[in-house]
């Protein structure tokens, strides 16, 4: 029995494992009034957002919007996407775990007041 449990173990250790190194990040900056990468292209999968505070003048965050859909509805926002709590001035936070499929989103900081950004996934 010893040894079936071990070897259950096993394997859910290297399922674990082959998942989280599937999960890629994405780090961007924000400044006063901007992100500085200005567009992003990626290709479909899972995705951790790091998103940096430099000097923006206050706290900021990060939202996510498929394109098309009305960034200003809470609704239409990707939630997993948004930090987990909000980065204050030089200080970094994560973003859950995003799957992407194909296609043009939004990304966008309400509370830095930062336009709308593009990020494709091809």
């Amino acid at each position: 029995m010893k040894k079936l449990i071990t070897a259950f173990t096993f394997i859910l250790a290297i399922t674990f494992s082959a998942q989280a190194q599937d999960v890629k990040t994405v780090t961007l900056e924000q400044t006063k009034g901007e992100f500085t990468q200005k567009e992003i292209k990626l290709s479909e999968g899972a995705y951790i957002f790091n998103i940096s505070n430099n000097n923006a003048g206050t706290d900021v965050g990060f939202v996510l919007v498929p394109e098309g859909k009305d960034a200003s509805d809470s609704k239409n926002h990707i939630k997993n996407a948004y930090v987990t709590k909000v980065v204050k001035e030089g200080k970094t936070e994560s973003s859950n775990t995003v799957t992407l499929q194909k296609g043009t989103y939004k990304y966008f900081c309400p509370l830095n007041k930062t336009p709308q950004y593009t990020l494709v996934v091809e």
